[in-house]
């Protein structure tokens, strides 16, 4: 520590941002999940934690509302990363399912491949929930870094059952409202659906900038008091009509309970921000607007009590999302501190 520069170049050493911390000393830990076997359109977002990592060495440590950012002790634990080979090997499994849904097949022709899927993502899950689990339990903060956006689940869970009861500050372009979406029950597209019916501790869920949803999602969003929408369309539309975004993000915060957990889809962004993600749509809130939400609900009376980063897609021939990943990651856990600190 005594050694370390934060005006120095970026040095790789097993952690985000190259910070020099161990896990013992650190107030927020984060776990990268390599997975992504359920994603529905394009996949490649099990390779974001690798790419976001080696982005965030370049990733300068000073930050307008926490100058001493590198002070903040950050951590990164790699042991959910033995699921890479396993990801790879059921991925090909999913998207055999996915053909053949496409080309006609029946769900229950598809029952057993399905099963096989699911019984790997419950393993997933289990491996999240028992890490996330131990961070908090002594007394850290939890980020998950994905791959899509099935893999906080188990987070969601342990943090829920440390907490007692926890709202959900959910950015995404989509609801993820779907019932075991393509015969898989730990979809992407089913995390904000298994998380509030499933998890008692989930008191409710904030969405935010979501534009595209299907039917039985909009129905679920109407009937269920505990979810409060703030679509795309309505944002813009209240802009439009001349209200400030201070506003706006005032009255997004008024919606959420004591204890937040922030679960952010990189494709709430505009494409722009993310154009490898697994599903991108036009419309989303601009790299700007995220961070002053983020930065107002970490000075609100609330609490933040764990978070991830998924659906950053890896560019075959570009690093623009894993910088904007990077980027994204550290201002979540400079907010973190913040809100900690109040």
């Amino acid at each position: 520590m005594a050694e370390f520069n934060p005006n120095d170049i970026g040095m790789p050493n097993g952690n985000c941002f190259g910070l020099p911390y161990d896990e013992n000393e650190a107030e927020i830990v984060i776990l990268p999940v390599p997975w992504d076997v359920t994603t529905s359109y394009s996949d490649g977002t099990s390779g974001a934690p690798e790419a976001i990592e080696n982005a965030s060495l370049q990733v300068d440590l000073f930050d307008l509302s926490y100058p001493e950012a590198w002070k903040i002790r950050i951590a990164t634990r790699k042991t959910m990363c033995d699921f890479a080979s396993e990801n790879a090997r059921v991925r090909k499994m999913a998207e055999e399912v996915i053909s053949s849904l496409e080309d006609g097949v029946s769900p229950e022709q598809l029952a057993g491949k399905c099963a096989e899927i699911n019984a790997a993502s419950e393993r997933l899950n289990a491996g999240v929930y028992d890490n996330v689990k131990d961070i908090v339990s002594r007394g850290k903060l939890a980020a998950v870094l994905g791959g899509d956006h099935s893999v906080p689940f188990g987070a969601i869970k342990a943090v829920s059952e440390k907490y007692g009861s926890i709202g959900i500050l959910h950015i995404d372009a989509h609801a993820d409202l779907r019932c075991a979406y393509e015969g898989f029950r730990y979809s992407h597209a089913s995390i904000m659906y298994n998380s509030y019916t499933s998890l008692p501790g989930v008191t409710g869920i904030t969405q935010i900038g979501v534009r595209d949803f299907c039917k039985d999602e909009y129905d679920m969003m109407q009937r269920e008091e505990g979810i409060s929408v703030f679509t795309d369309r309505y944002l813009s539309d209240e802009e439009a009509c001349g209200r400030s975004w201070m506003s706006l993000c005032d009255e997004i915060i008024s919606t959420l309970p004591e204890n937040v957990y922030i679960s952010f889809d990189i494709d709430g962004l505009s494409p722009d921000n993310c154009p490898n993600t697994g599903t991108p749509v036009p419309g989303g809130l601009s790299f700007n607007k995220a961070d002053f939400l983020l930065r107002r609900l970490a000075l609100s009376e609330k609490r933040i009590v764990g978070f991830d980063l998924c659906e950053v897609g890896v560019g075959e021939n570009s690093e623009w999302d894993a910088n904007v990943g990077a980027r994204l990651l550290f201002k979540l856990c400079i907010y973190a501190k913040i809100n900690s600190e109040k």
